[in-house]
């Protein structure tokens, strides 16, 4: 693969020699800051060769490509598509903007900015857009379906996580894989009785966070935080440790993300249980339910 050092790019753009610079990150970081004379199409879109036929439709062109830098993937990765594509000058700058700004040169647009910090306060958990989704299995299949929230509040001092706290209404229990409604109806009573969650009697599950703890060295997409708390389900708590993702997306909304698993026997849901009963041969359910909670929460 052809690659090209930032002093040897500077030597090319000051000869005037005919390349086209391709910046292929986001619009949004392109206007933060770019080469000078540089074009724009984002690799991450599935648009990406579309936008790059427009902007360079000859594909004889002679075409740098670069990114943020080392270790992002962003150039080589447009690098391969452009050649699969036809490309036949195409060129890596591997160092991109990292290498570019660290010897000194030019870049223009209107300055890096950071992700949006979580702003100190308390926020409230949208209950219209928040939703807990969970998986059951068992031997032979699993079903899947949602929880709605009850409430809950994510509260955020020095810019740190503070606490947060949840709570289902484990009357909006529904099932979403099941389409004959018969079938779907039958599943949600037993959901509801005393076999699984006893829901006339305990009609919300909370969750506490007594405690949160960052994880400075998570990369954008895996979990950030660690809550230390407690989950009362039936009535019974159990205490619980939660991977998460928080972030911001401005001053006044916040989101967060968590992918974990309950035993639900220890929460008095015995049902099927095969460390609880002999022979039960398909009439096994699994003692782990997966839940996913997505919780987006406005400033109050």
């Amino acid at each position: 693969m052809h690659t090209i050092t930032a002093p040897e790019l500077k030597a090319l753009i000051e000869a005037k020699s005919p390349i086209t610079l391709l910046h292929v990150l986001p619009d949004v970081h392109f206007a933060q800051q770019h080469l000078p004379g540089t074009v724009n199409a984002c690799i991450y879109e599935m648009a990406f060769l579309s936008s790059v036929a427009e902007l360079i439709p000859k594909k004889a062109s002679s075409v740098v490509v670069y990114g943020a830098g080392d270790p992002s993937l962003d150039p080589s990765v447009a690098v391969e598509k452009l050649r699969s594509a036809g490309y036949t000058q195409v060129t890596d700058f591997r160092g991109g903007l990292t290498e570019w700004t660290r010897q000194g040169f030019a870049t223009e647009g209107q300055g890096l900015t950071s992700e949006p910090p979580c702003s100190d306060g308390v926020f409230q958990v949208d209950l219209e857009t928040s939703i807990v989704r969970w998986t059951g299995r068992n031997l032979f299949n699993h079903h899947s379906g949602t929880v709605r929230l009850a409430g809950g509040q994510i509260e955020v001092a020095n810019g740190q996580l503070l606490r947060a706290s949840f709570s289902l209404d484990m009357n909006s229990i529904a099932c979403e894989d099941l389409v004959d409604s018969t079938y779907n109806a039958m599943l949600i009573r037993h959901l509801r009785d005393e076999d699984f969650f006893a829901v006339d009697r305990f009609p919300t599950a909370d969750f506490v966070c007594e405690s949160a703890h960052a994880i400075d060295s998570a990369s954008p997409g895996l979990p950030n935080h660690t809550l230390q708390g407690s989950l009362t389900l039936r009535g019974m708590t159990q205490s619980l440790s939660i991977p998460a993702v928080v972030a911001a997306s401005n001053a006044d909304h916040l989101t967060g993300q968590a992918q974990f698993e309950i035993d639900r026997t220890q929460f008095g849901s015995h049902y099927g249980s095969g460390r609880l009963f002999a022979f039960l041969g398909k009439h096994v359910v699994n003692d782990h339910i997966h839940l996913h909670v997505k919780l987006h929460a406005k400033r109050s």
